[in-house]
């Protein structure tokens, strides 16, 4: 199976090539700089497999949640690709990929969400499968709560050091290791999604859609001020 991967949902920009189990992939923090890159990088990834994009089977997009723009980024140029060649998609969640990269056991992954709230969600991971423990959230940091009472928790993303790492210091107890720096990559939406592909779980272009978990983009400017207060 080959497959082309897109996570455009954080500053971090990247694209990742499956081709029966080998990775490529190019990523770069690029803050503002997704749609200059996630195409060129695409073809740059085909040409060094010696691959044509006719050859992709699926088009696969980390789907959030994450940056709004960088969330519809991704799914409209994965529907672009996929349309254009009539593929299937595999839509990842931003944080399955996050949580991925952190190896086996318990993790929580968490992204700066801005505004005073963190992106989370917990998983265990043993081998290949990863299962998410409760719904992915948005939220301040006192409402991320681990499920059970299990400690030695992995904990990775951005969202560990938001809000001067209130998240972090909360749970310390509970965490065994953090990367509070991670960031998602596309690399790890491919393995995800070759894995979802293999099962059979693959979406017609037209029915990918986002994962924003937070139904309000922007504070009004009462809310901002509010927040600058309490800081």
């Amino acid at each position: 199976m080959k497959l082309l991967a897109f996570e455009l949902a954080t500053e971090a920009c990247s694209v990742a090539l499956w081709d029966n189990g080998e990775v490529r992939e190019r990523f770069e923090v690029a803050p503002r700089r997704h749609a200059e890159l996630a195409l060129p990088w695409a073809d740059a990834l085909l040409a060094e497999a010696g691959l044509a994009k006719s050859q992709l089977d699926v088009i696969a997009i980390g789907r959030g949640p994450g940056a709004f723009t960088g969330v519809r980024l991704a799914i409209a140029v994965g529907q672009g690709i996929a349309l254009a060649l009539d593929r299937p998609m595999v839509a990842v969640s931003t944080l399955a990929a996050l949580a991925w990269q952190a190896g086996e056991g318990l993790v929580l992954a968490s992204i700066d969400a801005r505004m005073g709230e963190v992106y989370a969600g917990a998983y265990r991971r043993e081998g290949d499968a990863q299962t998410l423990l409760a719904a992915e959230s948005v939220g301040p940091p006192e409402a991320v709560e681990l499920p059970g009472g299990a400690d030695s928790w992995l904990a990775v993303g951005t969202g560990l050091a938001a809000c001067d790492g209130a998240l972090q210091s909360r749970l310390a107890r509970r965490l065994a290791r953090v990367d509070a720096a991670a960031l998602p990559h596309a690399a790890d939406v491919a393995r995800l999604a070759a894995m979802c592909a293999a099962r059979g779980e693959l979406l017609a272009p037209e029915k990918v859609e986002p994962t924003y978990l937070r139904n309000q983009v922007a504070l009004t400017l009462a809310q901002q001020q509010a927040l600058r207060d309490a800081r």
